[in-house]
């Protein structure tokens, strides 16, 4: 019998997708422990942020008939296939009956997961592709609609930490807090001592872009994108380019987002019949000269929020939308740099994609929202305290 040596092993077992890589786990102990190893997991997770195969989208559907919810993992290849979709189970304890869920923000295959039942709400650190989740512990303070998460990786203390930010409303003022997986608790952060209104409106998480989170903060005649690096909880201001700064003075819903790894800026006007929609993306990171316009869109129905969620190779972009007369949610899609997005003929119900093969979709009229991520073998209890 031939011996293969364990760096050879380790390239060409990389190469394969997490479903084919699970069984090979079981075939025997020195594969298990192999696959599991945190040096193939990275090596693993590094292949699969280049590899188009990888990309999924993971979405959240609400039946109204029962109130339950399920989620489905739907590929982001070039070819899609209507069954490639993935309907999952959600590993939780068996304690909780959640009857409603919230897919806040992903990174690095790893997601954050809200579920709530009649009494409890509990938030999950949750590998959709290993189906591995562990329930984190409560936070120090209650979240509301006006919070959000950010979801990162610490290369200086090789740990996973997780962001939570109010929007800071007057009268109602929460600290943001700081949750370290090798810690297990979460703990408050000092506020950046220009602290403004944060602008949350535009945007449903914080993007994780050059080992620091990010947000929106605004004020009469204040208007710049703040990070906070995770290694040494520095605030700093991202300089923005003129044409940026020149939207403060008009109605604009503006959101922060991330793209292939780069941080973007995204504009709709709201309360207008029509609409102009633009994204910029920041080409080189703190550079105020290497702002570019991505897309510009004309839509005929005005969006209360739409955030880009994935960039295809082909350079088509996929967003997320909220119509704001019908409060519907779609995700479509954008392949030039200016084009016009139609009337929004079916009630805001209409579901991806535009240019896309895949066309179906079960009960796509109930689709509560959705998160791109990559596949990974990072085990959620492996990070734990």
């Amino acid at each position: 019998m031939v011996c293969v040596p364990e760096e050879i092993l380790v390239n060409i077992l990389s190469r394969l997708p997490v479903r084919f890589l699970l069984r090979f786990k079981c075939v025997s102990k020195f594969c298990s422990t192999l696959i599991s190893d945190p040096y193939f997991t990275m090596k693993h997770l590094n292949r699969a942020k280049n590899d188009q195969d990888s990309q999924k989208l993971l979405i959240n559907q609400r039946c109204p008939e029962d109130s339950i919810f399920s989620l489905y993992c739907c590929p982001l290849s070039p070819v899609q296939q209507v069954k490639d979709v993935q309907k999952l189970k959600l590993d939780c304890p068996s304690t909780l009956k959640p009857r409603h869920c919230m897919i806040h923000c992903c990174y690095n295959g790893l997601a954050i997961i809200e579920i709530r039942d009649k009494d409890r709400v509990k938030f999950l650190l949750w590998n959709p592709s290993i189906r591995e989740s562990i329930v984190l512990p409560p936070l120090e303070c209650p979240r509301d609609g006006g919070s959000r998460f950010g979801l990162g990786y610490d290369s200086s203390s090789c740990d996973y930490k997780i962001l939570h930010m109010h929007q800071n409303v007057p009268g109602l003022e929460y600290p943001n807090e700081i949750f370290a997986l090798k810690d297990g608790s979460w703990r408050s952060i000092d506020e950046h001592p220009r602290a403004n209104r944060r602008w949350f409106y535009a945007m449903d998480y914080l993007p994780f872009v050059h080992a620091a989170f990010h947000w929106l903060e605004v004020s009469i005649n204040f208007f710049v994108v703040f990070s906070f690096d995770i290694s040494n909880e520095v605030y700093r201001e991202i300089p923005l380019s003129e044409e940026i700064l020149s939207l403060r003075s008009g109605p604009n819903n503006v959101g922060v987002s991330a793209l292939e790894g780069m941080l973007c800026v995204h504009s709709n006007p709201f309360f207008t019949g029509k609409a102009t929609f633009k994204v910029w993306i920041l080409k080189e990171y703190g550079v105020k000269e290497s702002w570019m316009p991505l897309l510009t869109i004309v839509i005929d129905t005005p969006y209360f929020n739409a955030s880009p969620r994935y960039r295809f190779a082909d350079g088509e972009v996929l967003f997320w939308c909220v119509n704001l007369e019908t409060r519907g949610h779609t995700f479509r899609t954008v392949s030039r740099p200016f084009r016009s997005w139609p009337q929004w003929v079916t009630r805001g119900h209409t579901f991806w994609m535009v240019n896309r093969p895949f066309r179906s979709w079960p009960r796509c009229d109930t689709i509560q929202g959705g998160q791109a991520f990559t596949e990974s073998l990072i085990s959620p209890k492996s990070l734990s305290y």
